[in-house]
């Protein structure tokens, strides 16, 4: 059996952090549909637990239960494979982002933020497009800061991919952000490892 290694950490989010799962009854149709096997029961659990809006608007909100609102295990690991692209030259490791997905892992898969949001936050949402810029406006359920989350990363034996590098990538976070609209300073946090 292959030993990882696993170190826990907590984010702690010093700017206001932005829900990314899209709310819009377009979208579940949409997934619905295209799933590969009809009625999967991940997918109509993951649809079933994602923020639902009455309106055809724009907007994002967190993963909900019962017991409150959370991110998914995906969602963090995306920001890391995130980061790992952008600083793959500077850290000088070659597909550093196909390695995260396939040496490193996060836990929990549920990530529990708080008990609801603490509101919709609206901006305006720019695009350039074949014809020509385009304006919308953007809805994201939001968490004021500060809020903290606490994950277990898990590391298999990997010669380059190292916690030197996943420390770096965790830095990167305080520039960066997790969730919606992180160009806009959204979701940056700080970080501490607790065990």
């Amino acid at each position: 059996m292959i030993q990882s290694e696993q170190k826990k950490v907590r984010l702690t989010f010093q700017e206001r952090l932005l829900g990314t799962a899209p709310a819009n009854n377009n979208y579940r149709k949409y997934v619905i549909e295209k799933a590969p096997v009809p009625d999967d029961p991940e997918v109509l659990d993951e649809l079933e637990t994602a923020p639902k809006s009455d309106e055809d608007t724009l907007i994002t909100g967190f993963h909900r239960d019962a017991d409150g609102i959370y991110l998914l295990d995906y969602q963090v690991k995306g920001f890391f494979k995130e980061a790992g692209n952008i600083l793959k030259d500077i850290l000088k490791v070659r597909a550093l982002r196909s390695k995260l997905d396939n040496f490193f892992f996060v836990f929990p898969r549920y990530i529990w933020l708080a008990e609801k949001p603490d509101g919709i936050f609206t901006r305006p949402i720019r695009a350039q497009t074949p014809r020509g810029p385009r304006i919308c406006l953007g809805h994201s359920e939001y968490l004021n800061p500060p809020v903290s989350i606490e994950i277990t990363l898990d590391l298999l034996p990997h010669k380059e991919l190292t916690w030197d590098v996943i420390y770096t990538l965790l830095d990167y976070g305080s520039r960066k952000g997790i969730g919606q609209f992180r160009n806009g300073s959204f979701g940056r946090f700080t970080w501490e490892q607790i065990q």
